[in-house]
């Protein structure tokens, strides 16, 4: 029996106290699309879903770990130069000797990735989509060419 193979990230979901409030901050950094969202029956927003290309990032209510310091995840952007001094406008906290690395208000561990540092690669019709270049650098250039990625 052959295993699956993995292939990508469909969405990572973060818990938050407040989805609105996380919409709100995660608003002040970075450029996106609501995909769409879910209330409960009391109108309480739960769930929102915000737009990647063919990814999402799940913002879900109900935080109840306390905040995150080796476990997180990375967000790929375009440019990350202003990233982080939006992220601190909108009250991250800045992680020391890591950088673009942040928490958010809730405790999410962020990394943030430039595209072109990314040992992958999304398709044309993603990227005319986000209405971004597909750049590289020489080492993900590399890395990718080890894998027969590229």
């Amino acid at each position: 029996m052959t295993k699956p193979k993995l292939i990508g990230v469909n969405h990572v979901a973060l818990e938050v106290d407040d989805v609105g409030a996380a919409l709100e901050f995660y608003g002040k950094i970075f450029d996106f699309q609501l995909r769409g969202s879910y209330h409960d029956d009391d109108g309480v927003l739960q769930m929102a879903f915000i737009d990647m290309g063919d990814q999402f990032l799940a913002l879900c209510r109900g935080r109840t770990q306390e905040s995150d310091t080796n476990r997180h995840f990375g967000l790929v952007v375009n440019d990350r130069s202003m990233v982080m001094a939006l992220a601190t406008a909108a009250g991250a906290t800045i992680s020391e000797g890591r950088p673009f690395n942040f928490l958010d208000r809730w405790g999410n561990h962020v990394e943030i990735v430039d595209y072109r540092d990314a040992q992958f690669t999304k398709s044309d019709a993603v990227l005319r989509a986000l209405g971004i270049a597909a750049d590289k650098n020489e080492t993900a250039k590399a890395e990718m060419r080890k894998k027969g990625i590229l």
